[in-house]
């Protein structure tokens, strides 16, 4: 699997960062995953539907941990590319994040 590419839309908001939208091999679109603040830092959610009883539930996920990396990858190296665009660095993030 080749991400082929992925294009970062930041937001101003305390934890969502960014929304993402990845393509596969030329052929396949996955939209709507986000770059959210955690408590331990950035980390990437697949988009998610809510269902009737409240909860969340990813729509689309990698189903191991290899393909895991290569999209968080992809992504925080797209993402700091942009933020950087900005003027910022992904390190001051991260420190903002820790405080």
């Amino acid at each position: 699997m080749k991400i082929t590419e992925v294009s970062i839309y930041p937001v101003n908001e305390e934890r969502l960062k960014a929304y993402v939208t990845i393509t596969i091999e030329n052929c396949f679109v996955v939209r709507d995953l986000k770059i959210i603040r955690g408590n331990n830092g950035l980390f990437v959610a697949m988009p998610s539907k809510k269902r009737k009883d409240g909860q969340f539930k990813d729509i689309a996920h990698p189903l191991d941990q290899d393909t895991r990396s290569e999209i968080e990858t992809a992504i925080f190296e797209a993402y700091e590319n942009e933020i950087k665009s900005m003027g910022e660095s992904l390190d001051d993030l991260k420190a903002s994040s820790e405080s």
